[in-house]
């Protein structure tokens, strides 16, 4: 059975979805899509895809589109999941699922009502190093996990356009880059239910333009230094455990900072910047590097495992790893540092 597939929108995250995709021998790649049609028809061309479109409505009436990767800014992820929902389709959305909690229920609710998969591109999830430690966790290694951070900071690393703009991003490095160390240390406790939230952002230093190499950029632009440039939080949990969450575009730190570690009753591991599990044997403390392709994220072998997943639970070969309901849980808990942050106080969160 073959899978046709599109891709919407055309920047950088399009192109990985893309190269992904050309590797799956279960798929075809019938088309991209992006509002401004002259960028779609770029991508297309580049990969070796057939058909481009200018808008979503235009894919939709495509009938050889079973299932779309929705690769659009932020703001726009909600309404346009439900579009391909309702349509029938299929639908793995970039991460964040959406702006806000309301409008990421929407879209659970839309893949119910569908029967359709909708996944969350948590791409983290699916790197090596990330499935070689889940393997320890659910065996029981490490114990009953209490503790998590989860860190990404970058001292100049804004990038610009749309990003800085909160209308279309619905916000900083929190929802941003701080949505993947997020979802990944909750991924790894177990996904706990989170039961309140004390946050604080700051926008203090702003876009800082020539400052340090850009990893990747906008490729719309949009209305500059509405965003934070760091965020903190510390989020509690129903079972106890707890984690502190950092996350920055712009800081005065001596290097960029990225990491994620766990810790249980038996054991502990960082997962960034490289996988380090410790634990104790026969009365003493001991480290232990798994022997694996990748100690930290590898880009091609996430979106591998991301692409792969998605294909497979679309044919209904296996579920997904990232479903909708993930994507509403870590939204919920991003909308509650930026509610705490607004308030200046603790927020508790809805038990739902």
């Amino acid at each position: 059975m073959t899978l046709g597939v599109a891709v919407l929108g055309a920047g950088s995250i399009a192109s990985a979805h893309l190269d992904a995709y050309r590797r799956q021998p279960e798929v075809e790649v019938v088309a991209v899509a992006d509002r401004h049609r002259e960028r779609a028809t770029a991508l297309a061309a580049r990969h070796g895809v057939e058909r481009a479109h200018g808008s979503v409505e235009e894919l939709l009436a495509d009938d050889r589109v079973q299932a779309v990767s929705l690769c659009t800014a932020n703001a726009s992820h909600a309404a346009l999941a439900v579009a391909v929902l309702q349509a029938g389709r299929h639908v793995l959305v970039e991460k964040p699922l959406a702006t806000t909690l309301a409008d990421a229920v929407a879209v659970e609710e839309a893949a119910v009502a569908s029967g359709r998969v909708a996944q969350v591109g948590f791409v983290r999830r699916y790197s090596g190093n990330v499935v070689a430690l889940k393997r320890f966790v659910d065996a029981g290694e490490l114990g009953e996990i209490y503790y998590a951070r989860a860190t990404n900071l970058r001292r100049a690393g804004h990038p610009g356009g749309w990003y800085g703009d909160r209308e279309r991003s619905g916000g900083g490095p929190l929802i941003d880059i701080g949505s993947h160390v997020l979802d990944l240390g909750w991924y790894l406790m177990g996904r706990p239910r989170p039961v309140s939230v004390s946050g604080n952002t700051y926008a203090r230093l702003g876009e800082r333009p020539g400052l340090g190499p850009r990893r990747y950029r906008a490729t719309d632009t949009g209305r500059a230094g509405s965003v934070e440039d760091l965020a903190n939080a510390v989020l509690r949990f129903a079972n106890g455990a707890s984690m502190l969450l950092e996350a920055s575009y712009s800081l005065h730190a001596p290097e960029d900072r990225l990491s994620v570690s766990v810790h249980g009753d038996r054991g502990g591991a960082d997962v960034e910047p490289e996988l380090r599990i410790a634990t104790e044997r026969h009365g003493t403390m001991v480290n232990l590097t798994p022997q694996i392709d990748h100690l930290s994220f590898d880009a091609d072998e996430g979106f591998g495992g991301e692409i792969g997943n998605f294909v497979r639970a679309c044919l209904g070969q296996e579920p997904s790893l990232a479903p909708v309901a993930d994507g509403v849980a870590v939204t919920r808990m991003v909308e509650a540092v930026y509610a705490s942050a607004a308030a200046g106080r603790e927020v508790l969160l809805d038990p739902a």
